[in-house]
């Protein structure tokens, strides 16, 4: 039975309760879902989650027809089924021209407008992927999320879910990688290492936060940044950065308890002490 995500049914609840049992494998489209569903505590996700099965019942269609053993698939039919269906037969796209709009790391949105972040749209391709079984992840790849596709002989190839599900080659990742990160970078094996389903989730939210910190959208950047705590439990840096927005919001008791708790989880070194000094002054405004 699905869930309606309501003023009774916290998100943040929610979340908790799913990410404490979970072993590190999420329903990433759902979990998107529940995220986006935050600002809009009463909405009914019954239509977003039918939507997601039509569009992968439709990619296991497109699988049947593209492969050619009736085996598992290659890496390129099965990025073959996948833009198939998600670029062209539902024609999801990035968007290019409004990047910076709050609505595209929006997973629900982006459903309603079929158009987003590399990111959002990533979450796509890889709960598409994983209804079929497909061994799929997301990738550490700066600036722009990529997706990469395996095949049970270890053959892969990595897709662009912001272009269409585009197969890049070395050469293109290379050029890509100069693009988002400056001319003297160059692709290492770090580049292509996998990220966890909560890396990929906290990826998303970053955005969310960050354009929300654009907009001077202070309380609802803070609440989205304890969606990401929620992901991320042991962060140092995440507990710095909500103390710190939690003193822009001048609530200093919070800002305090948020900085204490980060000072027990970080590394000695200049930011720390820097911090230990916020937390000194602001134990004497309190006191």
């Amino acid at each position: 039975m699905s869930k309606k995500v309501t003023a009774s049914n916290p998100i943040a609840d929610t979340l908790a309760e799913l990410l404490t049992h979970s072993d590190g494998v999420f329903d990433l489209a759902d979990v998107s879902l529940l995220l986006a569903a935050h600002d809009t505590p009463a909405t009914d996700l019954d239509s977003y989650r039918t939507h997601l099965k039509s569009l992968y019942d439709a990619v296991g269609e497109a699988a049947t027809q593209i492969t050619v053993d009736d085996a598992y698939p290659t890496p390129n039919e099965m990025a073959d089924a996948l833009s198939t269906v998600i670029a062209d037969t539902f024609r999801y796209r990035g968007d290019e021209e409004t990047y910076d709009d709050l609505d595209n790391a929006n997973l629900m949105r982006v459903i309603d407008r079929r158009k987003g972040l590399p990111v959002a749209l990533g979450i796509l391709y890889i709960a598409a992927a994983r209804s079929q079984g497909w061994n799929v992840a997301g990738l550490n790849f700066p600036g722009h999320f990529l997706v990469r596709l395996e095949s049970l002989d270890g053959s892969r190839v990595i897709i662009d879910p912001f272009h269409e599900g585009q197969v890049l080659d070395a050469p293109e990742l290379r050029d890509l990688l100069k693009v988002v990160t400056g001319p003297t970078e160059e692709l290492e094996s770090r580049h292509y290492r996998p990220v966890s389903d909560r890396d990929i989730l906290v990826r998303l939210q970053n955005n969310v936060k960050t354009r929300r910190l654009d907009l001077g959208q202070m309380e609802e950047a803070l609440d989205t940044l304890k969606s990401m705590q929620l992901l991320l439990p042991d962060s140092a840096a995440l507990c710095r950065e909500a103390g710190l927005l939690h003193l822009r919001l001048g609530q200093v008791s919070q800002a305090l308890s948020a900085l204490e708790h980060y000072l027990n989880r970080a590394p000695q070194g200049p930011e720390r002490s820097r911090i230990d000094t916020v937390v000194k002054d602001l134990k004497q405004r309190i006191h």
